[in-house]
């Protein structure tokens, strides 16, 4: 695609996230080099985005608005836009604010972090719910037998704390589909692409997951996520599908950045 350069980069980042992701979606009786420089573009730009790109900063912090912010949502988002190919806006957490792990069922994504820090903890699905000739392990606290009907075998595939000078992250229909973001030491916001959206009438609804403990004495992946900034895992994990929790809403707030059309 031929670069703009007198549109906003947001509006660039729309306008390839379109191209891309429809010609994804295609793929199968395409150009897979072409979809890929596609994504490769679209990676670049994503990667060059900042807050101020989309007239954003960080909240000041005043006794007043801390105290405002034990009644406010733990998230908010702002919505850029949204079409049959993707959608894409911004999520803002506040200081120990948490998306909880959760998934994108059949999608692809970006996420751009554009100021503070969070930490991420990937997963992967290995196979389908478990059955009953599925052998599990024995969990702690135990399972109702109604609560095996929801239990995942995954692989805990990567853990990382990423900021503004981060490359994005991705994720595909079967990689790192999974994922649970934490806000370290303050806010933070990042920029995200989902694609397609989520749509619960196409069987793209969010689910909720914790991860579950076993009682063999092993170090759990709660731990093993202390050992570093940023690694690569394949440790097997197993995952337990759970209402929203309770502690968790997502509230929303207008975009004051460039508009972005298409």
């Amino acid at each position: 695609m031929p670069r703009d350069k007198k549109s906003p980069l947001i509006q660039k980042i729309a306008k390839q996230a379109y191209v891309t992701f429809k010609g994804l979606h295609n793929s199968a009786s395409g150009d897979s080099k072409l979809v890929s420089d596609k994504q490769n573009e679209l990676i670049s730009l994503v990667t060059a985005v900042r807050a101020a790109d989309l007239k954003i900063a960080p909240p000041k912090s005043n006794a007043r608005s801390r105290a405002a912010g034990l009644q406010s949502p733990p998230v908010t988002y702002m919505h850029i836009c949204e079409t049959e190919v993707f959608s894409m806006g911004v999520f803002l957490l506040r200081t120990g604010g948490s998306i909880p792990l959760h998934d994108h069922p059949g999608m692809n994504g970006m996420l751009k972090v554009l100021y503070g820090k969070v930490s991420i903890r990937c997963f992967d699905k290995v196979e389908d719910n478990v059955t009953v000739n599925t052998v599990l392990p024995h969990f702690h606290p135990p399972l109702t037998h109604l609560q095996t009907a929801s239990v995942w075998r995954s692989l805990l595939h990567s853990v990382g704390v990423h900021t503004e000078n981060s490359g994005p992250c991705l994720l595909t229909p079967v990689r790192d589909n999974l994922h649970q973001i934490d806000a370290v030491d303050g806010p933070a916001a990042f920029l995200d692409i989902l694609a397609p959206p989520y749509n619960p009438d196409d069987g793209r609804d969010c689910h909720y997951y914790k991860v579950l403990q076993t009682v063999t004495g092993e170090e759990t992946s709660e731990k093993k996520e202390q050992q570093g900034d940023e690694k690569e895992k394949q440790e097997e994990t197993w995952l337990l599908e759970i209402p929203q929790p309770e502690d968790f809403w997502c509230g929303g707030e207008p975009y004051p950045g460039p508009v972005v059309s298409l």
